[in-house]
């Protein structure tokens, strides 16, 4: 016990005077240290930025897929695929979907929870008295839509199956559309102009804000889809009719994906021959798309950042080198008084470690400096995870046992008397 007691306190010496040895060399020649460091400052600087910037963007996107809903489908004419191969001319020829469809698919689907049919009008005006907002989104939808999503509301309430049934000129509004048109004023029973006719407010949203997909309920109103129906032919191609289908709890995507195949060929009266004229997308269809994506931009990171650590742990190993020799009369003294090799050795690359870390922890604080700034001056939320922090370190560390290790082991292979007569 005492043995190991005195090895250990020897081992805690042996560490100590190696960060003293290392800080002693950056004190000493501060442009070398500084200019082999940068290699490693600006290495880990690449790639933690890029890991954590992929990082925030794929959180951002997954947390905007996931409005989509995960065990919902959609029955479109476009399926959501992007490639260069994209038969466009084939899926334009095909029929939207109906809202009579709607009704069929209720009468056929049994692992449905909630269907919903639904379009969306773009960058139109909405007035009331003398003020006006521009660029306002429209979706008009049918009454399950509430199923399908969240209603965050700050006033109001939703529609009732009697007012969606109906098709009364009611509406709900956004966050940003209550502020611009209303003020300080309580929009619940107001009417606003819109599309050329006058709508009653029923309901205000609370804030959301805007997602990497536009997607926000701020600067949108929500309308029945029976009300729109009188006013626009929802039939047309531009307002992108669509078909929403929740699963239920204990139903699996794929297993609703495959009823609604089967019931949506049967009501289009599909022969078996024929391929089906309508998409089924579902939001796992984008994130394996940005999967890819973040992907081949984290590869593109590593190789630009290893690019520079390799540089930098060149520039590690030459400093190493040159300690070695300028301390060569020291580690002939150190062997001559009883230091074993694997001391020496260790004593090195402990120094080639610290340096790396340091260049390592200089570029995690440009990272995390650079981070605060974009948040804090944009609306988006970037941060720098407990994750990328140790591989940056992971990375240092690494870096600086593969550059320090043949200085170090050539270092514990001097022979002592040889090294004493050195200067």
């Amino acid at each position: 016990m005492r043995n190991y007691n005195a090895r250990f306190t020897i081992y805690l010496k042996l560490i100590r005077e190696s960060f003293l040895f290392a800080f002693e060399a950056l004190r000493v020649n501060k442009l070398r240290t500084f200019l082999s460091l940068l290699g490693i400052t600006i290495g880990i600087f690449t790639i933690i930025s890029v890991l954590t910037v992929v990082d925030s963007l794929e959180n951002n996107i997954r947390t905007s897929v996931n409005k989509l809903g995960s065990n919902v489908l959609y029955v479109q004419k476009w399926p959501w695929a992007f490639s260069d191969d994209y038969p466009w001319w084939k899926y334009f020829q095909r029929p939207n979907p109906q809202i009579q469809e709607e009704q069929e698919l209720k009468k056929r689907l049994q692992s449905a929870d909630a269907i919903s049919f639904l379009v969306e009008l773009n960058n139109r005006t909405v007035k009331y008295r003398s003020n006006t907002i521009e660029g306002i989104g429209i979706t008009a939808h049918s009454h399950d839509y509430e199923l399908l999503r969240t209603f965050d509301f700050m006033d109001g309430r939703y529609f009732t199956a009697n007012e969606s049934r109906s098709g009364k000129n009611l509406a709900i509004i956004g966050y940003s559309v209550s502020e611009g048109l209303f003020a300080n004023q309580n929009p619940i029973g107001q009417q606003i102009s819109l599309l050329g006719r006058k709508i009653t407010v029923i309901g205000v949203l609370n804030k959301e804000g805007e997602d990497l997909l536009g997607s926000s309920a701020d600067k949108s109103i929500f309308l029945p889809i029976n009300y729109l129906r009188n006013v626009l032919d929802i039939r047309s191609d531009r307002y992108g009719p669509t078909l929403m289908i929740q699963a239920k709890n204990n139903i699996d995507i794929k297993e609703l994906e495959n009823e609604v195949q089967g019931a949506m060929r049967s009501i289009r009266r599909i022969s078996p021959t024929q391929e089906d004229n309508f998409a089924l997308n579902k939001s796992s269809l984008l994130a394996n798309q940005m999967e890819a994506l973040f992907a081949i931009i984290n590869l593109v990171g590593w190789i630009i950042g290893g690019f520079s650590i390799l540089v930098g742990g060149f520039g590690i190993a030459n400093i190493m080198f040159v300690s070695v020799k300028e301390r060569t009369n020291i580690i002939g003294i150190q062997k001559s008084l009883g230091a074993k090799n694997y001391f020496i050795l260790l004593q090195f690359l402990v120094e080639s470690v610290v340096l790396c870390l340091i260049g390592g922890a200089i570029g995690l604080l440009i990272v995390f400096a650079g981070t605060s700034l974009i948040s804090a001056s944009l609306d988006f939320q970037i941060s720098l995870t407990l994750k990328n922090i140790v591989v940056g370190l992971t990375v240092s560390v690494i870096i600086g046992t593969l550059s320090g290790f043949w200085p170090a082991y050539s270092a514990s292979k001097l022979d002592p008397v040889e090294a004493i007569r050195s200067k």
